[in-house]
């Protein structure tokens, strides 16, 4: 009974011609071969340093051994299959999706074939919080000390429901683009603490950070969403070059429960 089961797993395995099976020996060493049968009491095998059919006693053969390695190996196998078909799948349909995104630079929320355009925010800057003062952030000189950037709003014009959105950007020129959690303040969401060192006038940015998947499938077009859901609340895209006020941001919040829209003023 033990020498038909034997029979007949081996005979499965041997169905896949162009994979290599290891052969081991109960007395050590290992015959490295095309496919194997087992035959009464002899197995019967293909040899690649041969190429040649060749017959070795049963008893010789460590079968348990044999029979292990090659279920591994081919778990192995399944295993490689499965994750390439899967990658092909998702490249498949982010090429599908690639075609509804709009040829004009920007940051679009994608759901169901439709994509909506975040819409680019003036950033403040905040350089006097004893008096409040808001100014817009292309203007102000840089000098040491804590600043505070700013978009107006308490929430944004565009609202997801999903807690794992998926965003395309196209923009080439963009060099160091990150999904960051706004703080609210006031009538405002804070989007940066900016510190900068006297003296050496070093500028250090600070914002909350969310880690994000990253494809990129054209020049300058990826396809972007977090690693892990995000919580009720509001988000941005941000886009800006270390150490410098170039800072760019897209914004939307995410409210679970209500479809996909854009909020009018």
């Amino acid at each position: 009974m033990i020498l038909r089961l034997f029979t007949l797993l081996l005979l499965t395995l041997a169905a896949l011609p162009a994979q290599r099976v290891t052969l081991y020996l109960k007395g050590g060493g290992d015959m490295l071969v095309r496919e194997y049968q087992v035959v009464e009491d002899r197995v019967r095998y293909y040899s690649i340093e041969r190429s040649q059919w060749e017959e070795i006693p049963l008893e010789l053969v460590d079968m348990d051994k044999t029979v292990a390695t090659a279920e591994r190996a081919e778990k192995r196998r399944d295993a490689l299959r499965r994750e390439s078909a899967a990658e092909r799948a998702a490249e498949a349909k982010a090429k599908t999706e690639l075609h509804n995104v709009p040829i004009e630079d920007g940051i679009y929320h994608y759901l169901d074939g439709k994509t909506t355009a975040l819409e680019l925010q003036e950033v403040l800057l905040d350089k006097s919080t004893k008096r409040g003062i808001l100014k817009v952030i292309s203007p102000v000189p840089i000098v040491a000390g804590k600043h505070t950037r700013y978009i107006a709003g308490k929430t944004a014009k565009v609202s997801v429901q999903e807690d794992k959105p998926i965003f395309y950007v196209r923009d080439p020129t963009m060099m160091h683009f990150l999904l960051v959690k706004l703080e609210p303040h006031k009538d405002d969401r804070v989007v940066q603490i900016v510190q900068i060192v006297p003296v050496s006038k070093e500028v250090f940015e600070e914002q909350q950070e969310i880690e994000i998947f990253r494809q990129e499938y054209a020049a300058g077009v990826y396809r972007v969403w977090p690693v892990k859901p995000l919580e009720p609340g509001e988000y941005a895209w941000i886009d800006f070059t270390p150490g410098q006020d170039d800072l760019r941001v897209w914004d939307f919040s995410v409210q679970p429960g209500s479809a996909s829209q854009t909020t009018q003023p």
